[in-house]
C-alpha cells in the first residue's frame, strides 16, 4: 500500500510551508497518522513532528439527460498536514 499519493501544491499551502513549517499530502483513505509519518520520514528523509489529518467523503452529482437521470461521485480523500522540526524542508521541486 502506497501511504503518500501526491502533495498538495496550492498558494494556501505554499505559504504555510514557508511560515509555519507545515507541509499537505493526499494520503490513502485507509492510512493512519503513524504510517504517514514514517512514509514521509522515509521518503522525503526529514523528521516530523506531528501530523493532522481530514477525511474528505465523496461529491455526489446527478445529471438529468434525454436517457434518464444519471447519478455518479467523486472518490473519498484524506488529506494530511504535516508539521516539520524547525530547520527541515521539503523541496517538491528539486526532482521537475
Amino acid at each position: 500500500m502506497s501511504v503518500l499519493i501526491k502533495p498538495i501544491i496550492t498558494e494556501k499551502m505554499t505559504a504555510d510551508s514557508e511560515l509555519n513549517n507545515r507541509y499537505g499530502f493526499l494520503v490513502d483513505p485507509k492510512a493512519n497518522k503513524i504510517q504517514i509519518k514514517d512514509a514521509v520520514e522515509a521518503t522525503y528523509g526529514v523528521s516530523v513532528k506531528k501530523v493532522r489529518t481530514m477525511n474528505y467523503g465523496p461529491t455526489r452529482k446527478t445529471r438529468y439527460t434525454k436517457t434518464g437521470i444519471q447519478h455518479g461521485k467523486t472518490n473519498a480523500t484524506k488529506k494530511a498536514i504535516v508539521d516539520v522540526v524547525e530547520g527541515d524542508i521539503i523541496d517538491f521541486y528539486s526532482n521537475l
